[in-house]
C-alpha cells in the first residue's frame, strides 16, 4: 500500500506544518549524473547489523550517485564500502539503558564530531540507520543545520515510547522502513515513510538444512551458539549460553560452533571459554568468524540466539532456535514498565505468534535453556511445527531488492536538495 502526497518533490514541511504519508521512489528520477567534484553525504550507523545494511545501501546508491563521498561513524562494513569513518561504531553501541552510561563520555564525542563535521562539509543529505538513542538525538541539530534526513531503519517507536514520533515527523525527511506494520503506523502518524522491504531476504541465502539431510536423527547433534554483536550483550549472554551447551551435552553427543561477531574482541570469547572451561570439559567448542555464519547455522541442528537482527537470519535458513535476552536489572525493569508488545524477538514480531521460545533474563539460564534444547532436538513434533512456521518468514519479509529501493529513496532526497547544499 502506497500513496503520495501532495507537493512531492519539494522539501518536506517544517515543524508546525503539515505532515507526510507513505510514498514510493522512483529509481529513473533518482538517478543523476555525476557532478562536477565529489559530493559529501553524512552516514551514521551504530550496530553491526545497520553496518551491514547500510554498506548494502551505499553499493546500490554509487550505481545512481557515483560522485558521493560518504562519512561519518559506521563499522567495517561500511569502511568497505567507501566511507571515510570518523569513529567506529563499536566505540558505542550497547544494549540496555543503563550500559549506556559507560560509553556516554565518548558517546558525546562522537556525537559534536559528527556535528563539526557536518558543519565543516555541508553534506546535502545525512542517512542514518537504526541506533535510535544516538540517532534521534543527531537528526534534531542536523535538521537545525539543514541537512536532509533519510532515516532506514526504524526505532521502535511502535513497541515503546510512541511520543518520539512527534519528533520524527518534524526532523525525517523520508523513513526507510523494513516491515508493512511500521509504515502503516508512520503513515498514520504522518510521517513521510517508504517500506522497502528487509535486505536480509537477498543477503540470506536459501540453504540445505541439517534437518534436511538424509539420516539427519544420526550422530551428534550441531548445536551453533550467536551471542550478539555488542559486547554488553556477549558478556551477558554467552556464560549463560556456554553452561547450557555443557548441559545439553550431558544428555546427548554434541558439537558447538560459536559465531564471532566481528564487532566482539576475540581475546572477549577465549576469556569467556577459559572461564567455563571445567564445564565444558570434553566438549570443544570451534569459534568461526561471522562470514561463515550462514553455512554454519544452516547445517546446525539447533541455534541458541541473542535477540537482534541474527534471529531473522536464523530464521531464513530454517534452523530450530531458541532466543535469549538479558539485561542489566534496571534496564529490564525499565524496559518492561515501557515496552508493549508480547514478544521482544523480531520472528515472533514478523509472524505476530509465538513461533520461537523466548528467554528473557531470568527464564535465560543454563537448567531452562537446556530443558528447551532437548525437548527441540529429541521431540519431531515441536520441531517441524517450528520449521514449517520459519519456512514462511521469507515471504512476510517482503520482495527481492530492498537496498535498491532504499537507495533509490535517498538518490531522489539529494536530487530534491538546493543545489549549494548539494554540490
Amino acid at each position: 500500500m502506497t500513496s503520495s502526497p501532495p507537493g512531492r518533490g519539494r522539501p518536506l514541511p517544517l515543524e508546525g506544518e503539515a505532515g507526510g504519508a507513505e510514498v514510493e521512489c522512483d529509481p529513473e528520477r533518482a538517478a543523476q549524473p555525476a557532478r562536477g567534484r565529489d559530493v559529501p553525504i553524512l552516514v551514521v550507523a551504530g550496530e553491526a547489523s545497520g553496518d551491514m545494511h547500510a554498506a548494502r545501501l551505499l553499493a546500490e546508491l554509487r550505481r545512481l550517485r557515483p560522485d558521493l563521498r560518504p562519512f561519518g561513524m559506521a563499522g567495517e562494513e561500511c569502511a568497505r564500502a567507501g566511507v571515510e569513518l570518523l569513529a567506529e561504531s563499536r566505540e558505542v553501541a550497547v544494549v540496555g539503558i543503563t550500559e549506556v552510561l559507560r560509553v556516554l563520555p565518548r558517546a558525546r564525542e562522537v556525537f559534536e564530531l559528527l556535528v563539526a563535521e557536518t558543519e565543516r562539509r555541508r553534506p546535502a543529505v545525512a542517512v542514518l540507520v537504526d541506533f535510535p538513542e544516538f540517532n534521534l538525538r543527531l537528526a534534531k541539530r542536523l535538521r537545525r543545520l539543514g541537512v536532509r534526513i533519510a532515516y532506514y531503519v526504524s526505532p521502535q517507536v511502535w513497541a515503546w515510547r510512541r511520543g518520539r514520533v512527534r519528533m520524527i515527523s518534524r526532523c525525517v525527511d523520508r523513513m526507510l522502513v523494513l516491515f508493512p506494520f511500521e509504515a502503516e503506523f508512520y503513515a498514520a502518524h504522518g510521517v513521510h515513510v517508504e517500506h522497502v522491504g528487509h535486505p536480509l531476504v537477498d543477503e540470506v541465502p536459501e540453504l540445505p538444512q541439517a534437518w534436511d539431510a538424509p539420516r539427519a536423527e544420526d550422530g551428534p547433534r550441531r548445536l551453533v551458539l550467536l551471542p550478539g554483536s555488542r559486547r554488553s550483550e556477549v558478556e551477558k549472554i554467552l556464560p549463560v549460553m556456554l553452561a547450557s551447551a555443557a548441559e545439553i551435552a550431558r544428555r546427548v553427543p554434541l558439537c558447538v560452533t560459536l559465531v564471532r561477531a566481528q564487532t566482539v574482541d576475540r581475546e572477549l570469547v577465549d576469556s569467556q571459554l577459559a572461564a567455563h572451561a571445567p564445564a565444558l570439559a570434553a566438549l570443544r567448542v570451534e569459534v568461526v568468524e561471522s562470514d561463515q555464519r550462514f553455512c554454519v547455522v544452516a547445517s546446525s541442528h539447533l541455534a541458541l540466539c541473542a535477540s537482534g537482527t541474527a534471529t531473522l537470519e536464523v530464521a531464513l535458513l530454517r534452523t530450530p532456535m531458541l532466543v535469549l535476552y538479558r539485561l542489566h536489572r534496571g534496564s529490564y525493569w525499565l524496559g518492561r514498565l515501557l515496552v508493549r508488545l508480547p514478544w521482544f524477538s523480531l520472528v515472533n514480531l514478523v509472524m505476530q505468534r509465538a513461533v520461537v521460545p523466548e528467554l528473557l533474563q531470568g527464564d535465560a539460564n543454563p537448567e531452562r535453556v537446556a530443558a528447551e534444547s532437548l525437548r527441540l532436538l529429541t521431540d519431531a513434533r515441536a520441531r517441524n511445527r517450528m520449521r514449517e512456521a520459519l519456512a514462511d518468514v521469507r515471504g512476510r519479509l517482503g520482495a527481492s531488492g530492498a537496498s535498491m529501493r532504499a537507495a533509490a529513496a535517498v538518490a531522489e532526497l539529494l536530487a530534491g536538495a538546493p543545489a549549494e547544499d548539494a554540490a
